[in-house]
């Protein structure tokens, strides 16, 4: 029995299905169909009038599953109800975030998950045209949703006055390019439309100029996948699943330092350990190794350490710690990781994907890089911890986007927990660890 009083769990979002099935794996129309896929469609297109699909979003209370941890019935509502143009739906699989790889096995394995979900929130925000924004590098993915896209043509689905109403929908994938910046929203739209993934300032924010610069709604994978077992399975059951306010079912990527990495589907609230030791999760930290930190949300997030392992993992455990749930990308570090060296690697990252646009981002990451690659070969200088520390005070809060502030995610937490281990970087001209693993060039 997990602690958030889920007795019984059956997995609905992967069904049990683990890691990843390659092209040839993917769950087709017909046996979506037999498992109840696409009643909601006909009952919400049939049944229910745009606004009333909005508010069962909202007492469902599906909270965005990108990220953000916003309500997906309150986004919807944010679309104007008087419809002067076109209105859009947009697909975030972009699904760039270091750790994170939960939204691949939905896309493999139960595509129809996600485009009964993308269908019904067209509907509601009066949408003609939705776009699936696929990360570059799923082939899989990409190939394995196109095919379900072409199968609900086929079957009338898709495309003019789906199952007889004067509901239309056409959809559309559209590849990334291998850009991390555009996960951002608006980077997102900026790249649909052809042009370089830069994040846009806001307001006005995309429920009011989107893409096109008309409103648009634009959803994680996941959440839209949730949206279809909300009205395949009802709001009750939904609510059952999970915590008062954090409800419903959500696919955690555990890696790193563990004996089973993977994907695993648990309700919101199972606690951090749960997911690391228990044998039906992570299993344990390899090679019989302590637990040093681990990154909750993917690495844009601040790490959680061992004695916050108790940490609840929903929308508002991980705030009590300083910290959020984000993508729930678990990277797993034991007693053998440098986190200075883990801290460089991360930064590395960030500082390479930075789009350059604002200075803060472009130019304090490369600072932090430079300062990080020094003291990881025992270059280090008094007083560049404190310098560290000082840049991501003045990144935070001033870029654009938020990859400016992500950036600073392996360091606030990290540095005030390991300030010794930083220090001996400095203090010893050379890092203090035996390397057991790659070393950073």
């Amino acid at each position: 029995m997990s602690e958030n009083g889920n007795s019984t769990f059956e997995p609905a979002l992967s069904e049990g299905m683990v890691g990843v099935i390659r092209c040839g794996g993917s769950e087709k129309l017909a046996d979506y169909r037999a498992k109840g896929g696409y009643e909601g469609v006909k009952r919400v297109l049939e049944e229910l009038p745009p606004a009333e699909v909005i508010e069962q979003v909202k007492e469902a209370c599906i909270r965005g599953r990108g990220g953000a941890g916003f309500p997906a019935g309150v986004k919807w509502g944010f679309i104007p109800k008087e419809k002067k143009g076109p209105h859009y739906v947009c697909v975030n699989a972009d699904e760039s975030e270091p750790g994170t790889f939960g939204n691949r096995p939905i896309m493999e394995q139960r595509p129809h998950l996600l485009l009964e979900g993308t269908i019904i929130c067209a509907y509601a925000v009066q949408a003609e045209t939705a776009y699936i924004y696929i990360r570059g590098e799923y082939y899989d993915c990409i190939a394995q949703v196109q095919a379900a896209i072409d199968e609900l043509y086929a079957a009338g689905l898709l495309g003019k006055r789906i199952l007889n109403t004067d509901f239309s929908l056409d959809i559309h994938v559209h590849s990334g390019a291998g850009a991390y910046i555009c996960g951002e929203e608006t980077a997102l739209l900026e790249s649909i439309e052809g042009k370089r993934g830069y994040p846009r300032l806001r307001p006005p924010f995309p429920a009011i100029e989107g893409l096109y610069r008309r409103p648009t709604v634009i959803n994680n994978v996941e959440t839209l996948a949730c949206v279809s077992l909300v009205f395949q399975k009802g709001v009750e059951w939904f609510k059952s699943i999970g915590t008062e306010k954090s409800p419903g079912p959500k696919v955690y990527s555990i890696s790193g330092c563990v004996r089973k990495p993977g994907n695993y589907e648990a309700p919101l609230g199972v606690t951090l350990r749960d997911l690391l030791y228990e044998e039906k999760f992570g299993g344990g930290i390899r090679d019989g190794n302590k637990f040093k930190a681990c990154t909750p949300g993917g690495t844009s997030v601040p790490m959680l350490f061992e004695d916050e392992l108790g940490c609840v993992m929903d929308y508002e455990g991980p705030r009590e710690y300083g910290t959020f749930l984000g993508s729930t990308g678990i990277v797993v570090m034991d007693e053998t990781i440098c986190m200075t060296w883990a801290a460089l690697n991360l930064m590395h990252f960030y500082w390479d994907e930075s789009c350059g646009q604002c200075t803060p981002c472009r130019e304090g990451t490369g600072w932090m890089y430079k300062i990080l690659t020094r003291l990881e070969r025992g270059q280090g200088e008094p007083g560049e911890i404190e310098l560290l520390e000082n840049i991501c005070k003045n990144i935070a809060g001033r870029s654009i986007c938020a990859l400016g502030e992500f950036a600073t995610g392996s360091l606030v937490r990290t540095i005030p927990r390991f300030r010794e281990e930083f220090q001996a970087h400095i203090d010893g001209k050379c890092c203090p660890f035996e390397k057991k693993y790659t070393e950073f060039a």
